[in-house]
């Protein structure tokens, strides 16, 4: 799984007591059905690039469990983005990148 963060968030302090704000978090889940490793690491790539565009349109606090099924394995990053923002406005998170 893949953590990813803002750069507002990486800039915000953090203290022991846990006052910084809440992280909008995001992870893969890319099974040996995609593909073999290469496969599954180039789906994986593209998932994150395009979901670190998307970041920033999500609540604070948001935590996004991304699962890529076979079909991403052929799939170009166009159309990874457009099923994600598809996704994203059907669960109410977000407009969606253009």
């Amino acid at each position: 799984m893949h953590a990813l963060t803002s750069q507002a968030e990486i800039a915000a302090p953090t203290s022991p007591t846990r006052t910084e704000p809440a992280r909008t978090r995001v992870g893969f889940v890319v099974s040996k059905a995609v593909g073999n490793s290469v496969v599954r690491h180039r789906v994986s790539r593209r998932l994150r690039h395009q979901m670190a565009e998307r970041l920033g349109q999500l609540p604070a606090g948001t935590a996004v469990v991304v699962r890529a099924l076979a079909p991403a394995a052929a799939a170009t990053s166009v159309e990874l983005g457009r099923d994600l923002d598809a996704a994203l406005r059907r669960l109410g998170l977000a407009g969606g990148a253009s």
